[in-house]
């Protein structure tokens, strides 16, 4: 049974959530098409703009992403307080970037007087903007729409380019979250569809790479590593851009040993990092989508977010005990 978006989202357990949207009936529509011999691959940059396109107007910054064949994986940060602290005319300039909005919005922008009944239509539907300018289900929406009707518009025909809804999974800590941005990044490398990072295309360890040879060192919307130049106030990941890439990088080896309990054994300073032991760390970035449900993290946590979220049970509490408990 479909679950409400309400019961996957908790704000106050965590700001960290994996998304995953899959092309209808996975069927290579961001790739190459063996059965028509048509390439699809030039569909991946446009969800790569539209990621980081949205991630400038929505107060959600994007902490890892990979733009795959048949699927997309994006790990999001909702600032919340950002949103919040927004003035009417923030909002409404945010909300324009996507969408018209409406008559008297228009005209508030614009300067155009008003009467005092307006006015605070305007204050009413600039409420309902802001809440929407942090919720996730309207940030894969602006996504997935735009990237659909491109797409039909490019095939010229109709119907649905993606499944019907998106999965989502709370990151409830550190742990999680760092583990779960290892598996969406090593995705290429893991699918056969890359040899290192550098050859990760479409995905955010090869955007931040190119960033990091480029004058601009960072990119707006990715969330900054914490020995990156950032403003007040702003979030930023709890680790170094080359410890993190380091990791990745001696992950690469795990993924093409078959071993299930192989890990990176060269360098254990690494796995110090995030805190998982060997197997652990094997486990999660192998097998990380499929071995947790609703939401990712260690037993406590799992169970705060089953109180939280009116659940009379939590499905993978296995998952949490084996990847994240301490040993």
């Amino acid at each position: 049974m479909a679950q409400s978006r309400k019961s996957l989202i908790s704000l106050q357990d965590t700001p960290y959530y994996h998304c995953i949207s899959r092309c209808v009936r996975r069927s290579y529509l961001c790739g190459f098409d063996r059965v028509s011999n048509i390439s699809y691959e030039h569909r991946k940059s446009w969800v790569e703009k539209r990621l980081l396109f949205l991630s400038k107007v929505f107060a959600i910054e994007i902490c890892a992403y990979a733009v795959m064949s048949n699927h997309v994986h994006i790990v999001l940060c909702v600032n919340k307080n950002a949103a919040l602290s927004w003035s009417i005319n923030s909002v409404l300039k945010q909300w324009h970037k996507m969408h018209k909005g409406t008559l008297l919005t228009q005209k508030y922008m614009k300067g155009e007087v008003l009467s005092e009944r307006e006015l605070e239509t305007v204050k009413s539907t600039a409420e309902v903007y802001r809440k929407r300018l942090f919720d996730i289900s309207w940030f894969m929406r602006n996504l997935n729409e735009f990237i659909a009707r491109k797409a039909n518009e490019e095939d010229d025909c109709t119907g649905r380019f993606w499944e019907g809804r998106f999965r989502s999974q709370a990151l409830l800590t550190e742990k999680a979250l760092l583990s779960c941005m290892a598996y969406v990044d090593l995705n290429p490398i893991r699918a056969g569809a890359a040899a290192s990072l550098e050859e990760s295309l479409n995905t955010s360890i090869h955007k931040r790479l190119t960033l990091r040879m480029s004058t601009n060192k960072s990119e707006k919307g990715l969330i900054p590593f914490k020995c990156q130049r950032m403003s007040r106030n702003r979030r930023c990941l709890n680790f170094s851009l080359q410890s993190y890439y380091e990791l990745l990088n001696s992950s690469i080896k795990s993924l093409r040993n078959h071993d299930e309990d192989a890990s990176p054994r060269e360098n254990h300073s690494e796995l110090e990092l995030v805190g998982l032991n060997q197997t652990q760390w094997a486990q999660v970035i192998r097998h990380f989508e499929s071995a947790f449900s609703v939401a990712a993290g260690d037993t406590a946590s799992m169970q705060k977010f089953k109180i939280h979220t009116n659940r009379k049970r939590m499905a993978k509490q296995t998952s949490a005990t084996l990847c994240f408990d301490p040993a």
